[in-house]
């Protein structure tokens, strides 16, 4: 191993990459998320490697995984990238104050509000990003955004919550399932059936949407693991298990599923988060906007990711 490098050395740019690593154990996916080559990415953990003077990462049969020194660099990592994209964001709201980045999760559509918001700040730089279904609160707190259209249940401590809408809960199941001529279903209908489980997913997130425990304390069976929010509805369709959404667009879309009516359960809540401690103008006129034309579902054509 070459000499580690000083500190003022340390190339940023590799030590998101080796988060990324982290991130998924694997270096194939994260390529892919990084969007570059995985001969590329590497390339460039080997130079991180070189600059800290230590092996942080083991590759595997069954994936990577972390060495000891890994596991000590990792939150260390997560630490600089936090520090470097707030400093980023907040000298550059310092020098444009008239900007602001409004996120938004898959099938949550922004576009009323933000298009109202330009047109009441026609000199405002006002942009949109998507992101990932456990990103909302990392991206508010890390300043890559100012604002978020997201789904409870996700953590919201630092953050200011507004409850824009409500949607029910409906249970996807194959055309073929035992259940698909029902007008609606109930948790007992489907006491035994297995729910997937998203790896690594934040507990009261998967508590939610598994409905787990049950109300009368059962823990929700088991079911398939899988790796992104994608794979849910490949598992049904195979019939390996059945999945708890929102809304009647995978009717539309996928023909070898159907949605049916969950009843008694609490319906999914969709909600503008902000920073607690925010004092922009336009976050809090971007909020008003959200507030009247964010009202109900508008579905861009895809089932939502819940």
């Amino acid at each position: 191993m070459a000499e580690p490098t000083t500190a003022a050395d340390l190339d940023l740019r590799l030590v998101r990459y080796f988060a990324a690593v982290a991130e998924h154990r694997h270096f194939g996916r994260a390529a892919e998320a990084l969007h570059i080559t995985q001969p590329s990415l590497s390339r460039q953990i080997r130079r991180l490697e070189q600059q800290l003077g230590a092996q942080l990462l083991d590759r595997t049969p069954q994936g990577t995984r972390l060495t000891g020194a890994g596991e000590v660099f990792l939150p260390l990592a997560r630490s600089l990238l936090r520090s470097a994209a707030q400093a980023t964001a907040r000298t550059r709201a310092a020098a444009e104050p008239s900007r602001i980045t409004v996120g938004y999760l898959t099938q949550l559509i922004v576009t009323p509000a933000v298009r109202e918001l330009r047109r009441r700040h026609q000199d405002a730089d006002v942009q949109t990003v998507h992101l990932e279904w456990n990103d909302a609160r990392p991206a508010l707190l890390d300043h890559r955004v100012d604002a978020v259209v997201a789904r409870l249940p996700f953590p919201t401590e630092g953050l200011h919550i507004t409850v824009l809408y409500s949607e029910p809960r409906v249970l996807v199941v194959p055309r073929d399932h035992r259940l698909a001529g029902k007008e609606s279903v109930t948790l007992d209908d489907v006491a035994d059936e297995p729910l997937p489980q998203v790896r690594g997913s934040d507990p009261a997130w998967s508590a939610y949407w598994r409905i787990d425990p049950r109300p009368d304390g059962r823990p929700a069976p088991g079911g398939p693991f899988i790796e992104a929010m994608e794979d849910k509805f490949e598992v049904v369709a195979a019939g390996e298990a059945v999945a708890i959404s929102v809304g009647d667009a995978i009717n539309r879309l996928r023909p070898d599923l159907l949605a049916i009516p969950l009843e008694g359960v609490e319906p999914s809540h969709v909600v503008l988060a902000t920073r607690a401690d925010e004092r922009s103008r336009l976050v809090a006129d971007f909020t008003t906007c959200a507030r009247a034309l964010l009202t109900g579902p508008m579905r861009a054509g895809g089932p939502d990711s819940a």
